[in-house]
């Protein structure tokens, strides 16, 4: 059989030595679960505010533009509480996935007590990070970004300006859902704004002048486009990546399954929360996770 890198690599982790937990310093005493998690990456930060602004933006000119100057006082109002209903809640879990931890294994936890307290029998392995210096569990990668490894990770992603993985993906994916929406709802609405515009005068159609009318008009017409393409196809790759239990990257790399596999009835309800119910689309509902067993860092 063909030794890949990878396999290369897991024989080097597999070695004693390459452990060397005397050299790996103790992660804090401190517990993690009352602090913020919160990734200090320029980029993803630019990322994330850019994604506000253009929410900010399509609502700006769905309500100004098109719904506030119409002489149709029924359809503006449920057309405007829904959009902003569906941008709510995907700011809501744009602000969730951003700001929860996606399940990052404690840094430095590759001490000599720990791996003692795992009680390996013979035989049996652990892998180490060497560079977070953690033992890593079972499916868990190591993000460059984030600095920390990640469990289930499936990419980082710098429009939420942090890792997809086992804690924070049901957030992700309503994110993508909910742009997907505001972004098919935007393009209906354009579409019906300029039809109303041709018929009518169109210094009576807006609040703007024609040429700005238009050119307002044209840009969300583009953003909502782009953005209904590039989140609707996430979506669906992130839904796939649920039911098939197969992250991003183990895909990307082929990995074998060494997993059990479970339906896909099982994988959904283990992301989004047991059992089904309207708390699959809030992102104010948190996902029962459990606690991690301290044995799936064994193989």
């Amino acid at each position: 059989m063909m030794i890949t890198p990878i396999h290369r690599f897991r024989d080097i982790e597999r070695r004693p030595e390459y452990l060397q937990p005397d050299k790996c310093v103790p992660p804090p005493s401190h517990s993690s679960l009352g602090t913020m998690w919160f990734i200090r990456d320029g980029c993803g930060i630019a990322c994330a505010v850019v994604t506000w602004m253009l929410v900010f933006y399509a609502d700006f000119v769905v309500l100004l533009v098109m719904l506030v100057p119409s002489r149709d006082y029924i359809y503006s109002v449920i057309n405007g509480l829904l959009f902003n209903m569906l941008a709510f809640l995907a700011l809501a879990s744009h602000f969730r996935a951003m700001l929860s931890d996606p399940g990052a294994v404690p840094k430095g936890n590759a001490t000599k007590e720990f791996i003692e307290s795992l009680q390996l029998k013979p035989g049996q392995v652990v892998y180490k990070c060497p560079k977070c210096c953690s033992i890593k569990p079972d499916r868990a990668h190591h993000c460059s970004v984030c600095k920390r490894c990640i469990r289930k990770m499936d990419h980082h992603c710098p429009w939420v300006n942090n890792c997809v993985g086992e804690n924070n993906q049901k957030y992700f994916v309503l994110f993508t859902m909910y742009i997907a929406l505001i972004s098919m709802h935007a393009l209906i609405m354009v579409g019906f704004h300029f039809l109303y515009c041709f018929e009518e005068d169109w210094t009576k159609c807006s609040s703007f002048s024609p040429p700005t009318t238009v050119i307002l008009l044209i840009l969300l017409c583009f953003e909502a486009l782009l953005f209904l393409i590039f989140t609707s196809v996430m979506f669906g790759t992130q839904v796939h990546s649920i039911c098939t239990d197969e992250t991003g990257i183990e895909q990307l790399k082929k990995e074998e399954r060494r997993w059990a596999k479970k339906t896909k009835w099982m994988n959904m309800k283990a992301v989004f929360g047991h059992p089904f119910s309207i708390a699959w689309l809030s992102p104010f509902a948190t996902p029962d996770q459990g606690k991690a067993d301290p044995y799936q860092y064994v193989v």
